[in-house]
């Protein structure tokens, strides 16, 4: 099929930035934030009046939003956005972004997903995260989101044969791979008898199922091509995008994402396959919601996943490299807002700069974002094909 979309021609995504994380900490999102921009700031040596576009994600700089982050970091952006779609976040600012660029409305935009993390602030930003998902869930005692998942997971396991073993897989494999990324919060090796080990938190959730909250911040900057190229700045293309919210809403509950209704587009736009793409940023807030990606992004049908994972290694150096950083499960998510560390690890694999946990030859990466979780499902999904230049 054809894409029914205007390709992303012309668009650069250039230097990946991780304002390193911290399990907690005692600096508000605001200081991420201007840790973000000042690294972009001095890795591309574009100077601050140059930005023109600010395009942010962040749960825990309320009551500010980004147009107050203009005047706090002396900003005078002529395009701004603040995405509220928690892991899918970084996918959908990159988007944006590109837009705003091939329009002409903003020439350098500094993407950035930031939050921080005090001792108390990932259960009060789970209070008012949602108030549809706060109302139907904690008058039955099920609060945040470990028992959400526990519903999706043994939901999952029921309906396509999954293991927790399966589950297990994906998490070994991301922890080999953070243990190459000097960023990664943890630095113990996570065998699979150890992930079996972990103790129960919600049947059928365990310990290594569950994502790290925990305070830092990635960024980005999309400009024009051929600037990115007088800058010298290595550099991504798009090779095509998707976005969706609230797909199959009639499903009781979650067993496929949004991915499934635009990916023939997805690769149409890249004029690839899913056979092409050398590695896979998955959202990984769960390992259910990774195995679900790699059904619902074309690499098996749906309910192949958990024989997927098992014919699969998931290493940086493996058969299907997934979540080459380590991924949110063994780095950390940095708050609520999520997702943008897919974009920054796609990034430094097609720039060459992820050091030991470098792919060989890799060309196409596949980023795929998943956020806003309710009850019974999460209501935004996305995905980005990038590319090397030509």
């Amino acid at each position: 099929m054809s894409s029914r979309r205007q390709s992303y021609a012309g668009v650069a995504v250039a230097v990946p930035i991780t304002v390193p994380y911290q399990r907690y900490s005692t600096q508000g999102a605001h200081w991420f934030v201007g840790q973000a921009l000042q690294a972009l700031i001095q890795a591309s040596g574009i100077g601050k009046d140059d930005i023109d576009g600010l395009c942010l994600s962040s749960f825990s700089l309320n009551p500010d939003t980004a147009v107050g982050l203009t005047q706090h970091l002396g900003l005078s952006p002529r395009w701004l956005d603040h995405i509220p779609t928690g892991g899918a976040s970084g996918v959908m600012a990159l988007r944006r972004a590109a837009r705003a660029v091939q329009a002409g409305d903003a020439d350098v935009v500094a993407c950035i997903g930031a939050d921080t993390n005090h001792v108390d602030s990932f259960r009060q930003t789970l209070g008012s995260f949602s108030h549809f998902a706060r109302d139907a869930s904690y008058p039955y005692g099920s609060g945040g989101p470990n028992s959400v998942f526990a519903f999706i997971t043994a939901n999952y396991m029921r309906t396509y044969g999954a293991q927790r073993e399966d589950f297990g897989r994906i998490a070994v494999a991301q922890r080999r791979n953070a243990l190459k990324n000097p960023n990664a919060l943890f630095k113990k090796a996570l065998s699979l008898d150890e992930y079996m080990a972990g103790r129960p938190i919600s049947d059928p959730i365990h310990l290594f199922d569950c994502v790290m909250p925990c305070a830092g911040a990635d960024a980005f900057l999309v400009m024009g091509e051929q600037r990115a190229r007088d800058l010298g700045l290595p550099h991504a293309i798009i090779r095509g995008a998707i976005e969706r919210h609230n797909a199959f809403a009639s499903d009781p509950i979650m067993v496929q994402g949004g991915w499934r209704r635009d990916l023939a587009d997805l690769y149409a736009q890249a004029d690839a396959t899913a056979a092409q793409v050398d590695f896979v940023q998955t959202y990984d807030d769960y390992p259910v919601i990774v195995m679900m990606q790699f059904e619902d992004l074309g690499f098996c049908a749906k309910g192949e996943g958990p024989q997927f994972v098992r014919d699969h290694s998931l290493t940086h150096d493996g058969s299907f490299p997934n979540n080459t950083s380590g991924g949110q499960l063994s780095v950390g998510q940095a708050g609520a807002a999520g997702g943008f560390i897919g974009m920054v690890e796609a990034l430094r694999q097609l720039c060459d700069s992820a050091g030991e946990r470098q792919v060989t030859n890799a060309q196409l990466g596949l980023v795929s974002g998943f956020g806003m979780v309710t009850y019974d499902r999460c209501l935004c999904t996305g995905a980005v094909l990038l590319g090397r230049p030509a």
